[in-house]
């Protein structure tokens, strides 16, 4: 292979002067044929002009690319001198800082720094430079002459904690220097893992704060001890070493000690020794457990101790340790209150004789006021009833009076004769219960009964004074049996609704009962302007009446005395939950009982047997009353405590009188006035919780279907299922006796 006359690896500048040398030889070859004539030659000038042209074009490429390397050079200068420029600009910023600046970079190695870092070390600024390890110069630092240790702290571990601080994001430290000067270091890591730190030197700073922290405890110092020189009690302060930092005048006074214990740096182990000589201070133990408390390492709590001066003088001695191992002792001049519980001892001991005396003499009287107050009541008791003999023949001779032929003034006065004689009888008639009561004459015939014919009996006997009054008297009806005597009872529940009406002014008396367990609680529950909580034990004394309303007959006071006292005798709770301006409700608890015979039950119940949920307080809220009253009957059947409303207002207000929220609400789902059963149900649900409730309509949409199935409530259709609505009552009852259970 035939060497290349042009190597392809030469430059630009090397390939010309080839290219050139080769021209030139050309050239004298063609020139030299030419002139030997030659046809030759002509060929070769051919090929010569043809190198020429390739020169000349590589001549050409290589000025282009020589005028872009000095374009480049250029640039790279004028780079270099403004990057020249920032850095000295960044060395005069750093400069003109007052503080002291280093920069270190990833590696740890130091970058640049001015001339005040560490310009208060002379032994160590000299010596720092760019690629100095930051540990290195830890080191230098630490072992600097000008550096101030703390006198717990070793030059090394000093070394060791800065080393570990220097990973942190942002330290802030002191350094103390020789000649009371500090420095503060502050230390940042960079965005590019390198640290940035500031010395700022705060010599003065400290040295105010000192001045200032010095005047305070200055001040603080005169403050203690004006404060110790006025108090009553004698105090001294030992530092750590058991000496004598300072003291006030009462306990020289107290401890009747010698100037040289009082004396600052006085030693405790020879004012112990002072105080137990002679028998100053007694008991020697006491003195002893002193001076071990002073004298452990570890003292552990407080000391307290009592002490007797050689005078008799008590003091009261308290020790407690400081935190810099010293300790305090005050001495506390007891002697004027021992002298007092002294006193006080002697004077319950004859206190003592005195109250036992006093004792009996109120025994006697109390003794012969029970004699006297029983022998009221059995006159009360035997005089009662031969009282009431002439009073009936009286009542009778007016009531013939009336059907004779009188005027009209004549008839309005035997009317009012009637009336006294009546209220007479009334009158008469408590006093001869409430005697029987207190004197134990009374008599019970306990059985089981129904309450329906009761609460019936309630409801006829009281609604004509209700309407007087102009009172709305509502009484919830109950199919279920108590055991109880039926005239007391009735007499309880009688005297309540009077109560009741007679100091309601306006608004309604609801009576009703509500099972709980195998207790039924009659509720009487008024409306009234109800009683305060300071009253509410009195109103059951006997006379005592309350403010009552205008227009009605004054009671004596007996009604509320004749209740609490046979509610005892009959072992029946009695409750009374009142609020001064919205009413009151009065609950007595009466033991549950089974029907007496399965006629009797279902005479009760109109012999229509079903499923007994006794333990259930339904509501049922139906516009339509002949609906709702059969579903009233039939719920009474099947066992339950029905509660009735024809709309949302009225089921909120019959909840609100009873005090107690229904155990299941059956709701009809088009009420009047635009209400729906669905809204009641929401509304009970808001006030008192998660009720169980079931919706009656005939209603087939999937619109109602899915707005129950949003509350969790029961959707029976229009004719209703009466063993479907059995079904989700017993469900019910089952789920709140597990509750209860």
């Amino acid at each position: 292979m035939k060497p290349l006359l042009l190597d392809p690896a030469d430059d630009l500048a090397t390939e010309n002067r080839k290219l050139r040398r080769i021209a030139d030889v050309l050239m004298e070859r063609i020139e030299r044929e030419i002139a030997e004539g030659g046809g030759a030659g002509y060929t070769q000038f051919q090929l010569a002009a043809a190198l020429e042209e390739q020169v000349r074009a590589r001549t050409k490429d290589l000025d282009d690319t020589m005028k872009m390397l000095s374009i480049a050079n250029a640039r790279l200068n004028v780079a270099r001198q403004e990057a020249e420029q920032a850095r000295n600009d960044l060395y005069d910023a750093i400069e003109a800082v007052q503080e002291g600046f280093a920069l270190f970079g990833q590696d740890d190695a130091l970058i640049l720094c001015n001339s005040r870092f560490s310009a208060q070390l002379p032994d160590v600024a000299p010596r720092l430079g760019p690629g100095l390890k930051f540990v290195d110069y830890v080191r230098m630092v630490s072992r600097s002459e000008h550096l101030q240790v703390e006198d717990d702290e070793s030059r090394e571990e000093w070394a060791r904690q800065r080393l570990k601080d220097h990973r942190s994001p942002r330290i802030v430290f002191l350094v103390g220097l020789i000649n009371d000067r500090w420095l503060q270091v502050s230390a940042y890591r960079t965005p590019s893992d390198g640290t940035a730190v500031l010395q700022t030197d705060v010599t003065d700073m400290v040295r105010r704060e000192r001045e200032e922290r010095d005047r305070l405890l200055d001040d603080q110092a005169r403050l203690l001890r004006a404060t110790l020189d006025h108090i009553t009690q004698g105090v001294a302060i030992f530092d750590a070493q058991r000496r004598l930092a300072g003291c006030n005048q009462r306990l020289r006074r107290l401890a009747s000690l010698p100037l040289q214990f009082t004396q600052a740096g006085a030693d405790f182990r020879g004012l112990l020794d002072y105080m137990s000589a002679g028998a100053r201070f007694l008991p020697a133990a006491q003195l002893e457990a002193l001076g071990a408390w002073v004298e452990r390492d570890e003292r552990g709590g407080p000391l307290s101790l009592e002490l007797r001066r050689s005078d008799g003088a008590v003091l009261d001695v308290f020790c407690q340790e400081m935190p810099d191992r010293g300790f305090v002792i005050s001495f506390t001049d007891m002697t004027a209150e021992r002298e007092a519980v002294a006193a006080m001892h002697h004077a319950n001991e004859t206190l003592e004789q005195r109250v036992a005396a006093r004792t009996r003499e109120l025994e006697a009287a109390r003794d012969e006021a029970e004699r006297a107050n029983a022998s009221k009541s059995r006159f009360v008791a035997s005089s009662s009833h031969d009282l009431l003999q002439p009073l009936n023949a009286a009542k009778l001779f007016v009531s013939s009076l009336t059907h004779t032929e009188l005027d009209a003034e004549q008839r309005g006065i035997a009317d009012r004769i009637r009336s006294a004689f009546e209220s007479v009888e009334t009158i008469l008639g408590a006093l001869l219960d409430i005697s029987n009561l207190d004197i134990g004459k009374a008599s019970t015939e306990v059985t089981v009964m129904p309450v329906a014919p009761l609460l019936r009996s309630i409801d006829q006997e009281f609604q004509g004074l209700a309407r007087e009054r102009g009172l709305e008297l509502r009484v919830i009806p109950c199919s279920l049996w108590v055991e109880s005597d039926p005239a007391y009872l009735r007499r309880i529940l009688q005297n309540l609704v009077v109560n009741a009406l007679r100091y309601t002014k306006q608004g309604k008396v609801v009576v009703g009962a509500v099972r709980r367990g195998d207790r039924l609680r009659f509720l009487i529950c008024d409306t009234g302007p109800g009683i305060p909580p300071d009253r509410r034990a009195e109103i059951f004394d006997e006379f005592v009446r309350l403010e009552h309303s205008p227009g009605t007959p004054q009671g004596m006071g007996l009604g509320l005395a004749i209740v609490e006292r046979a509610c005892a005798l009959l072992d029946h709770p009695l409750s009374l939950d009142s609020e001064v301006g919205r009413g009151t409700r009065f609950g007595v608890s009466v033991p549950v009982a089974e029907p007496a015979t399965a006629a009797e039950e279902d005479e009760e119940r109109g012999n229509h047997r079903g499923p007994l949920l006794d333990d259930l307080i339904a509501m049922v809220i139906e516009n339509d009353d002949a609906v709702r009253a059969g579903m009233i009957a039939l719920l009474e059947d099947w066992g339950t405590s029905p509660l009735e409303a024809r709309d949302i207002a009225g089921a909120e207000a019959l909840v609100d009188d009873l005090g107690t929220a229904p155990d299941v609400i059956i709701a009809d789902y088009l009420l009047d006035d635009g209400e729906t059963g669905l809204a009641a149900i929401q509304r009970l649900r808001a006030a008192h919780g998660p009720i169980p409730a079931v919706i009656v309509s005939a209603d087939r949409g999937t619109e109602l279907r899915a707005a129950a199935a949003r509350e969790d409530i029961t959707l029976l259709h229009k004719p209703l299922e009466l063993h479907r609505l059995q079904a989700v009552l017993q469900w019910v009852k089952t789920s709140i006796s597990r509750e209860r259970a």
